[in-house]
């Protein structure tokens, strides 16, 4: 069962306990992962390649997610083989696309072919779950940075599925009860029809009513689709005190019907398949309107160090930074596990997984790759605290401790962040 705790160690600030949701909706379910006793390193004599490709979204509706996950896949990269600690990453980068456009059916046989250990991605719950048997068939670790649907948490996975961002059942509380905090009794719920829309869909509507409060009208669109006019109608007509938008890019032709159907943009509440640095790409004000997406504040000179590495290829400065920490911390980790193994192979790794993210409980606290190699190399076991938070992966592959960030819009149609649980 995953269990998450406050997050109040490493480099992050803020978390939040969930620990009853989690065991109302996930009790007596038995994981994909398994637990590893932890034990004396089994350093390598050698230095190890380890190949990783990646499958995040280049195009699609979730594209604008893209820079920053891969920006943190290519810094952690850059880390790790600058380390000189004995593990040489050898990266590739492809393009998940989306369910719609299938980029992934190209992408993932390539790596495959390749002979990588693992593959960082997808970040739509509903991509992943598209390949995820094809890897786990093949031996290969699926890591994804940003994966939210709880039902990764069961899956039949062989001990080779792991994410570093927290399952639906912990933004859809903050969520739940942050509309329910703003006064608001009656809501309506616009949700996109797949493993991720309909999770969170589930997990905002019974934590708001759990408050008292009423989901007056909700209706859902298909990934794909390009008219949301019945939608909006639906909600429209139940004249909701707020609405919620569970979505990708297509919140920039909800937003503008919502407006225009007579609610307030200043009572919208996204998420972060949404929760985007807008400006003139949505029609409408949005300011007011709120959203939650994972993660923790970054303090020291994560981000700059992650613009460095990205605008070094050519490409132009990160706009937003959502998952760049999950998809950093997805790579030392398996860099560390893959040190701690003493191998390359994919389950040797992912037999290491859960130790070195501190989830068997006995490491020594490390907040670098370089520093919980050393600590590995000596023979002992290490603890990783990330910057997305201390992970600690439950025997599901599932981190058990993390943190939600609440933003609101400004006139400019941008966000900023307002508080952190």
């Amino acid at each position: 069962m995953s269990v998450f705790t406050r997050s109040g160690a490493g480099k992050v600030v803020g978390g939040i306990a969930v620990a009853a949701v989690s065991a109302v909706l996930l009790a007596g379910c038995a994981g994909g992962g398994t637990t590893s006793e932890p034990s004396e390193s089994a350093a390598p004599a050698e230095d190890l390649t380890l190949k990783i490709g990646s499958v995040l979204p280049q195009t699609g509706s979730l594209a604008f997610l893209g820079p920053p996950e891969e920006a943190g896949v290519l810094l952690a990269v850059n880390e790790v083989n600058e380390a000189a600690k004995g593990v040489t990453i050898d990266f590739t980068p492809g393009d998940s696309g989306d369910a719609d456009n299938k980029a992934f059916e190209t992408t993932v046989p390539k790596l495959q072919s390749e002979g990588v250990s693992a593959m960082i991605g997808a970040a739509a719950s509903g991509v992943t779950k598209l390949f995820l048997d094809s890897n786990v068939s093949a031996g290969i670790i699926t890591f994804s940075p940003a994966n939210t649907s709880p039902d990764f948490t069961t899956w039949d996975d062989d001990n080779l599925y792991w994410r570093t961002a927290p399952s639906d059942l912990l933004q859809g509380e903050v969520l739940g009860n942050l509309v329910a905090e703003d006064g608001h009794k009656n809501i309506g719920i616009i949700y996109q029809n797949d493993a991720y829309g309909t999770g969170l869909y589930g997990v905002v509507k019974d934590v708001f009513e759990s408050t008292g409060g009423t989901v007056v009208a909700e209706a859902s669109y298909n990934d794909g689709d390009s008219s949301f006019d019945a939608q909006v109608a639906t909600i429209a007509a139940a004249q909701p005190d707020a609405v919620v938008v569970i979505s990708f890019d297509q919140f920039a032709t909800i937003a503008p019907l919502l407006v225009n159907a007579g609610i307030a943009a200043e009572n919208f509440y996204l998420v972060d398949g949404n929760l985007k640095q807008w400006g003139s790409d949505v029609s409408v004000s949005l300011e007011g309107a709120k959203g939650t997406t994972p993660g923790p504040v970054l303090e020291d000179d994560f981000q700059q160090r992650l613009n460095d590495a990205w605008t070094e290829g050519g490409n132009a400065e990160l706009e937003d930074y959502s998952y760049s920490a999950e998809s950093y911390d997805a790579v030392v980790l398996l860099a560390l596990a893959s040190l701690a193994a003493g191998s390359t192979e994919g389950a040797d790794i992912a037999g290491k997984l859960q130790e070195v993210s501190g989830g068997t409980g006995d490491g020594t606290k490390c907040t670098s790759f370089a520093e919980c190699a050393d600590i590995i190399l000596a023979g002992d076991v290490a603890d990783y605290d990330g910057y997305s938070g201390p992970v600690t992966f439950d025997e599901n592959g599932d981190p058990t401790q993390a943190s939600i960030g609440i933003f609101q819009y400004a006139a400019d149609n941008t966000h900023t962040r307002i508080d952190t649980r």
